[in-house]
């Protein structure tokens, strides 16, 4: 008999073409992930952007609930569990049917920050993070995670000049922050096939100069890097 709960895909079969771009809140992740998605698409590539919390309409109610209010609201095991319900249907609706369909799929963030947050930032325990991972993702990977980098200070200026009501965890204060960006440094030291660092302290036509090298090279793609620092 089958199962009327058989998963719709087989994430380990699926096409790996999912780049992330992953960092500290204020490093331009949202800024190189709209000027890497319009490369794929002058390139005839089929390619969707989305975002972690939320990217689809289900985890972007649970988005609601982390971004917003005060930063002790939840402590770091609740924020991790709702991360993970959150990635779990941003996987189910949006970029595993992507991925099946043959579609490059770009992330502003995904599971490295659940491990730079809450693990490492939040001291929950990198092996706490991986024991939930694993239960929700499995071993469903991106082909290329691209961090991101700036010192915080600058990071927690440029959030603070966006004058917008997701700042529950830019209100965390500096030192989480630093303890959040040497956290992905050590998480990008684990695995250089995976991970790049890029420094995100320069003009944006500079940082998506090296994002689209990256890119290039890591995929024998031919991209066109953004021109002047629109």
């Amino acid at each position: 008999m089958t199962s009327a709960i058989r998963p719709q895909h087989h994430p380990e079969q699926l096409p790996r073409r999912m780049i992330v771009i992953d960092g500290i809140d204020g490093s331009g992740k949202g800024v190189q992930s709209r000027h890497l998605l319009q490369a794929f698409i002058d390139a005839g590539e089929s390619t969707i952007l989305t975002r972690e919390p939320g990217g689809s309409p289900a985890a972007e109610d649970i988005r609601q609930l982390l971004v917003k209010g005060d930063p002790d609201k939840w402590d770091a095991m609740t924020e991790l569990l709702l991360m993970y319900a959150s990635r779990r249907t941003h996987l189910r609706d949006t970029i595993w049917p992507a991925l099946a369909a043959g579609k490059w799929v770009i992330s502003d963030r995904y599971a490295d920050s659940s491990r730079a947050f809450q693990g490492i930032a939040g001291k929950l325990g990198l092996q706490t993070v991986e024991q939930v991972h694993r239960l929700v993702v499995g071993d469903f990977e991106p082909a290329l995670v691209i961090i991101l980098d700036l010192p915080e200070t600058i990071a927690l200026e440029r959030t603070r000049a966006r004058g917008d009501d997701e700042d529950r965890f830019e209100n965390k204060g500096g030192d989480y922050h630093a303890r959040v960006r040497a956290a992905f440094r050590q998480i990008a030291a684990t695995d250089p096939t995976l991970y790049r660092v890029i420094d995100a302290n320069r003009e944006i036509s500079e940082v998506n100069a090296d994002i689209t090298q990256t890119i290039n090279t890591h995929f024998e793609l031919q991209l066109k890097a953004l021109q002047g620092s629109r």
